[in-house]
């Protein structure tokens, strides 16, 4: 029997999101933390029958496939201090590497599988020194589009994962790939993106230092200085929408 809409879990979820995020965090606010803490505990139970979304199978026809959008979203609600909805990605698609400008996040899989690949950026007064050579090299006019930055983690997630959790400093810029199949997850950004304010999305592409191409290759995956190159979206994503089914969220 579906839950009463004001004592769903997505409910819950949005109420708390709301108080989470409604005042600017300061940088290790008590509050915040145990705020942010109560929020990751509901998401971590939420699944895909909450929301009254029936998860997708692998498409059939490549045909069909390949003129329909590899991303959906179904929005669910915003407010000034954040926005909810859930995306839905085709098998084999991703969400190119992007970023949250000033931005909190939490994504919580409600079913599939993901993987998240996230860098946090350097300061920006460091970016301009020593850059290396790069294969293929980048050309003059892509120099100042340049991105010194520090590869976070990769892993991945499925229903049965908590949220990841990204702040402004950490885990702020992202990829996520469906991994053995069609995936959905929910997902809050606070505040929501508003490029009259500074928080406009922009995408980038990993770039390959020379000496890693000759065989210089770091020890580790993670935690490791990498480059970033900022570009256009990239013409095959796209992100297209879909009505939400499930329980109305009021604020």
């Amino acid at each position: 029997m579906p839950r009463d809409n004001m004592t769903s879990l997505v409910q819950k979820i949005a109420r708390q999101a709301f108080i989470t995020f409604k005042n600017p965090p300061a940088f290790g606010d008590k509050v915040f933390c145990e705020n942010q803490s109560k929020l990751s505990s509901l998401l971590t139970e939420m699944r895909a029958a909450e929301l009254q979304i029936a998860p997708r199978k692998v498409e059939g026809s490549p045909a069909s496939v390949a003129h329909s959008p590899p991303v959906t979203y179904m929005h669910i609600c915003e407010t000034d201090a954040f926005s909810m909805g859930v995306f839905l990605l085709k098998n084999g698609t991703s969400i190119p590497l992007h970023d949250h400008p000033g931005m909190y996040g939490m994504v919580k899989v409600i079913y599939g599988k993901v993987r998240i690949s996230s860098y946090d950026r350097v300061d920006k007064h460091s970016e301009a020194a020593g850059d290396p050579h790069f294969s293929p090299p980048v050309l003059p006019f892509q120099r100042d589009a340049l991105r010194r930055s520090i590869r976070r983690s990769v892993g991945e997630y499925t229903d049965e994962s908590s949220p990841c959790i990204l702040s402004p400093q950490k885990h702020n810029l992202h990829q996520i790939d469906a991994v053995d199949g069609p995936t959905a997850f929910l997902d809050i950004l606070a505040p929501p993106y508003d490029p009259d304010d500074g928080r406009d999305c922009h995408y980038y592409k990993v770039l390959t230092p020379v000496s890693e191409v000759v065989g210089k290759k770091p020890d580790s995956q993670e935690q490791r200085e990498t480059w970033l190159l900022e570009i256009p979206q990239p013409s095959d994503f796209w992100c297209g929408g879909e009505p939400y089914p499930g329980p109305e969220v009021s604020l």
